[in-house]
């Protein structure tokens, strides 16, 4: 069978004004083309739908039992209008977003619990991944929205800023390194390392760098969180490298010294990613535009936040760091 929605109209509004020709006047189509699209309805479905009478046309069988089946299909249809509209205008959804780690353990989960109070019939997909992950995956449509940092190949895709943050060494009290304002990733390779879990993007990351400066990285211990880390940290059983904003919140409570790193990819620039080569979804639209006024605010606070006279890491209100 084949025939379309508006083939399914027009039949009701024939079927409803016993008439051809005022059912075309109702579908906004020449009698001659309703006359004809009737006839190829009749003959897709191998059934005769109407009598023709001198002033008007009746309803066969058949053409009674497609009239019900007709109206029920024609008004699922106009219920799913109405629930997608909501869709459409970005009120319901469902985005899935890719993240690197320091942005899953720094700014974004604060960004997006402010999107997502506001807008209590949407939901959000999370999954950590290294940037370079990311950038394929969301040229392959595998997700909505990005978060990357470091340098990584974002030329066919629209980059947005989103915020910034830096990845530090933690040490113990007491450490050769706890005096230091900061070191280098290859001074690190000297110690017993700890580091998230295997399959954690940061885990992925920091093994590769070694190896571009001819060494090896093995970690002694992996755990499961950044906490976990920092206690590890503090009980003498290695050094850790993490995100300065988590590094900075557990060294409030535990006795270790966060040391910062000279090299260039420590500094961490978010940035958020989306396909360039397609017309997004108003709800991924309005959760970018966001994200990145989220990170612009963050900013402007770690700007303003004030500096201890110790030289010791303050933060700001919003969760922004200064130094």
């Amino acid at each position: 069978m084949h025939f379309d929605l508006f083939d399914l109209r027009l039949f009701v509004f024939v079927a409803e004004e016993s008439n051809i020709r005022r059912g075309a006047e109702r579908a906004c189509i020449s009698l001659a083309a309703a006359s004809t699209r009737i006839k190829q309805l009749e003959e897709n479905i191998g059934a005769k739908l109407l009598y023709r009478k001198a002033h008007g046309v009746e309803l066969t069988p058949a053409g009674t039992a497609m009239l019900h089946e007709a109206r029920r299909v024609l008004q699922q249809v106009d219920h799913l209008k109405c629930e997608l509209k909501d869709y459409a205008n970005g009120q319901k959804g469902h985005v899935r977003i890719l993240a690197n780690t320091t942005s899953i353990t720094s700014a974004l989960p604060a960004a997006l619990a402010s999107f997502l109070a506001r807008q209590p019939d949407v939901s959000i997909d999370l999954h950590e991944r290294l940037s370079q992950e990311i950038v394929i995956d969301i040229n392959e449509a595998r997700a909505d929205i990005g978060i990357v940092a470091g340098n990584v190949d974002t030329d066919r895709l629209a980059v947005r800023d989103f915020a910034s943050d830096e990845l530090v060494v933690v040490v113990p009290v007491g450490h050769r390194l706890a005096a230091a304002a900061s070191t280098s990733f290859l001074d690190t390779l000297e110690e017993a390392q700890i580091s998230l879990q295997e399959g954690s993007a940061l885990a992925g990351f920091l093994p590769p760098l070694a190896r571009a400066i001819g060494r090896n990285l093995e970690f002694r211990i992996q755990v499961g969180s950044f906490e976990a880390i920092c206690l590890l940290v503090e009980a003498g059983v290695g050094i850790g490298i993490i995100p300065r904003s988590s590094a900075l919140r557990h060294a409030r409570t535990m006795q270790v010294r966060i040391v910062g790193l000279t090299d260039a990819w420590a500094t961490r620039q978010m940035k958020i990613v989306s396909r360039a080569d397609v017309e997004l979804p108003k709800l991924v639209t309005e959760l970018i535009d966001h994200l990145e006024g989220f990170g612009q605010r963050q900013a402007g606070h770690a700007v303003a936040a004030p500096v201890e006279e110790s030289g010791e890491l303050a933060e700001s209100p919003a969760g922004g760091l200064t130094a």
